[in-house]
This record gives C-alpha cells, sequence and structure tokens, in this order.
C-alpha cells in the first residue's frame, strides 16, 4: 500500500541525523510505493508545527508517522489527532518532564545554528498532548532501557496498550535502529 512516511528528528537535530538518514535508505531503496519525508523542522516550536502542518496537506498518500525524542513527541500528537500510524523512538512525553533546563540559547547539534527556548514556547509545546494517549492500538513505541535523556519506565507506562519494543541496554539515539526496521515498515503497512 503506497504511504507517506513523515520523519521527524528530535530536539535540536536536524533531517540530516543518523536515524533519519538510515531510515531513508532503508525505505528508499526498498519500498517504492513509499514516500518518506524528512523536514529540517524549525528550531521554533511554532514554526515546526507550521511545516508539519503544511506537510501533512501535501501529502500524495495516506500518512504516517515516524519521530524520535521531541519528533516522537510530534509524532504521537498528530498521529492521536489524524487517527493514523505512528512509530515512536525513544519518544519525548508530556508534560516534557525538566525541559526548562534548555531555556534561553541552545545550538542544533547538527547544524550549529543558535536558537533561543522561552517559557511561553514551553507551555505551548506542553499544549500539543494527550494526558491520557488514546492512540494505543495504532502506535509501535521502540524503547531503550539505557537512555540517558528519557526515563523508558516513564515513556513504557505513558504509551501503555501500545505495541512496546523495549531493548534493554543502549542509548537516547537508539543503537538498535538497524534491527528494527523491517518490523517498523511491517507495522506502518509498506509492502
Amino acid at each position: 500500500m503506497n504511504r507517506t512516511v513523515l520523519y521527524f528528528h528530535g530536539f535540536a537535530s536536524s533531517s540530516n541525523s543518523n536515524k533519519a538518514k538510515v531510515l531513508e535508505k532503508y525505505i528508499s531503496k526498498n519500498y517504492k510505493s513509499a514516500e518518506i519525508i524528512i523536514p529540517d523542522l524549525d528550531n521554533n516550536f511554532k514554526l515546526a508545527v507550521s511545516q508539519i502542518n503544511i506537510l501533512i496537506n501535501r501529502a500524495k498518500y495516506p500518512i504516517v508517522f515516524v519521530g524520535s525524542s521531541l519528533g516522537g513527541y510530534y509524532a504521537s500528537y498528530f498521529s492521536t489527532k489524524l487517527k493514523t500510524k505512528s512509530v515512536l523512538i525513544n519518544p519525548a512525553i508530556p508534560p516534557l518532564k525538566d525541559f526548562e533546563i534548555y531555556l534561553g540559547e541552545n545550538e542544533n547539534y547538527i547544524t550549529g545554528k543558535k536558537f533561543t527556548i522561552t517559557p511561553e514556547d514551553i507551555r505551548y509545546i506542553r499544549k500539543m498532548s494527550y494526558k491520557k494517549y488514546t492512540n494505543a492500538e495504532k502506535t509501535y513505541v521502540l524503547l531503550e532501557s539505557g537512555d540517558e535523556v528519557l526515563k523508558y519506565k516513564e515513556t513504557a507506562k505513558y504509551f501503555r496498550g501500545s505495541y512496546l519494543d523495549i531493548i534493554y541496554g543502549g542509548s537516547h539515539s537508539y543503537e538498535s535502529l538497524d534491527e528494527k526496521l523491517k518490523n517498523i515498515v511491517n507495522f506502518i503497512g509498506i509492502h
């Protein structure tokens, strides 16, 4: 079945991240019925959400969302809103606990571009969530217990009822991606 796969990178990252490149290469090489789009989301949350809405409106095929970390936060929000499938890789979860450490100036890890996070920005992004996750049957969550940024047990609890795939060890970068590529495409229904 034809699908548009929208992949969202994590906080202060870009479309040039390792996960984005691995996923794009695998899907593009093996699944001609899929369109994969990996945007450089703006570091400003409001602008990133506007970008995502534009991509949704321009999609050629039914959309599935894939996201890592903050990109997983976006993917879970939009997949719930649109009642579609998502694959979340070590995703951030509401209420973005301890996100205040990013207040002030930050630097994109890939591009080096500097940007500022304000309390208003954090309030905005926190409103983009659901207290109880209601899209569990359409969500595949990939977690590694060694994630040094996010607590995998809290994430598993929030996404209770979803398809949870927990690897013991690893890191926030999700070191097991190559092993999970086939599971990802099977879940989202690319043939």
